[in-house]
């Protein structure tokens, strides 16, 4: 039977039972297990040896995450997320019939009457996305036994797949920056933490991961496997339910990617700058009409509601009901151009924020010592690059124009819409990988740039 959460009483006497301590020590091990088999299957490759680590970091952090929403926020998604299943899993037994059409999608108010104070109620009943979300860890639930702390170790294991699949992207084209790549994709703090729990963020950023993965197999390498294909478009789909915008975010650099990949199969330099422009225009203008064409499907985050959908949002985190842990960065009309103007300090804002001076928490300064870090790598560059040689060497590999191009696209998005700290350290974390990971490549140009002229000059 399930008891329904009361936010007054103590959430760990009632969310950590004896049970909920000893079975996260029990899946520990299996993941442990797990993720030292798959990485002596594969002991040839040597990025392998990352394997385990990354896994038992998504672990733990999925780990750390129940238990700061449980002691610290003292409620939150999360936990919403999870108590909402466990009332699905009791209709089993109840009504199977209506389980099996709650699971289908159909959200109406005729299966919301079924639940009873035997079953329990679900919380997001109203929300169609986070019903979603709830749907499919309840799965999940299942083979956590109904506990906390075991189903989020399930979802951040499955979800750390598509986070090592990224891994492989960024290591295949430059193997030599392995500990760096590393590093950026699989082990910076706020993504490990932010990414591993039952949260939205844990889903989105393992589809972007898998988005990548397979769009580079198929597309740029030409393996021409039907998996892929079903990976882009499973991936496409989770991204479209939950968090439409990352989508968004995705296609332009996806597109460009894949435009000069056929653009460097042309051999005649003269074709090339002919076609080159007019293939891109065809490429991001198919892309453009793709997404105006979904508009029923991505309901608010169509074309033509996304924008004032973004003001709203920022709008609305600006509220005292937020505890005063906002950030203005001026005030947005509902038009295109108005969003644009504000662009630098909405990029600046999701990439960098919170400074240290604008930590208000514990969990707030971890985030703004390691935003600190990637604001001097990235002035770093500024410096030695300039304006222009910055652009030049982000546009001189393809992988790194599109990395650079989801991060900053992904980056506005995030910060156009966001204005409260605490949901920005969660909200911008698909893009941390790509742009710190864009931010190594860059300084390993650099520095072989370097390397090379001074070679060249000592040779002399």
């Amino acid at each position: 039977m399930f008891q329904r959460i009361d936010y007054s009483r103590n959430l760990a006497g009632q969310l950590l039972s004896i049970l909920d301590l000893l079975l996260p020590v029990i899946y520990i091990a299996i993941m442990y297990l797990i993720g030292t088999y798959i990485q002596s299957k594969n002991a040839d490759n040597p990025i392998y040896k990352y394997y385990r680590r990354g896994l038992m970091a998504k672990c733990f952090g999925a780990i750390a995450v129940c238990l700061v929403y449980v002691y610290w926020y003292k409620g939150g998604d999360t936990i919403n997320y999870f108590v909402s299943s466990v009332p699905l899993i009791n209709m089993m037994s109840k009504n199977f019939d209506v389980f099996v059409s709650i699971m289908q999608g159909n959200i109406t108010w005729e299966n919301r009457s079924q639940f009873d104070v035997i079953t329990g109620y679900p919380e997001f009943w109203r929300d169609p996305v986070a019903m979603f979300v709830v749907r499919l860890i309840v799965p999940l639930t299942i083979l956590g036994f109904k506990s906390y702390l075991a189903t989020a170790i399930l979802l951040a294991s499955i979800c750390y797949s598509g986070i090592w699949r990224l891994f492989v992207v960024f290591h295949s084209e430059f193997p030599q920056l392995e500990d760096k790549l590393a590093t950026a994709v699989l082990f910076i703090p706020s993504v490990v933490f932010w990414g591993s729990g039952i949260l939205k963020d844990s889903i989105t950023i393992s589809a972007v991961g898998w988005f990548t993965y397979s769009f580079y197999c198929f597309f740029i390498l030409k393996r021409r496997n039907i998996s892929y294909l079903i990976f882009l478009f499973i991936s496409g789909f989770l991204m479209v339910s939950i968090k439409p915008y990352i989508l968004f975010a995705l296609l332009p650099g996806s597109i460009i990617w894949l435009s000069n990949q056929r653009i460097a199969n042309i051999k005649s330099a003269f074709l090339k700058i002919l076609f080159g422009p007019i293939l891109l225009a065809i490429a991001l203008g198919g892309g453009v009409f793709a997404l105006s064409q979904m508009g029923s499907l991505l309901g608010n985050y169509s074309l033509d509601k996304v924008v004032s959908k973004a003001v709203e949002s920022n709008n609305d985190q600006k509220q005292e009901y937020y505890g005063g842990n906002s950030f203005d960065i001026g005030e947005i009309n509902d038009d295109p151009m108005s969003m644009l103007s504000k662009a630098h300090l909405a990029i600046g804002a999701t990439l960098f924020r919170p400074f240290l001076w604008d930590a208000r928490n514990p969990v707030m300064f971890l985030s703004a010592c390691e935003n600190t870090y990637i604001l001097l790598l990235t002035l770093f560059l500024f410096m030695k690059l300039k304006i222009f040689g910055f652009l030049k060497m982000v546009n001189s590999n393809p992988l790194l124009q599109f990395s650079m191009l989801f991060a900053l696209f992904f980056a506005f998005s995030v910060g156009i819409a966001t204005s409260n700290f605490g949901s920005l350290v969660r909200l911008k974390i698909p893009c941390i990988p790509f742009f710190v990971s864009s931010l190594f490549i860059m300084q390993h140009l650099y520095e072989e740039k370097t390397n090379k002229k001074l070679f060249t000059i000592k040779r002399n």
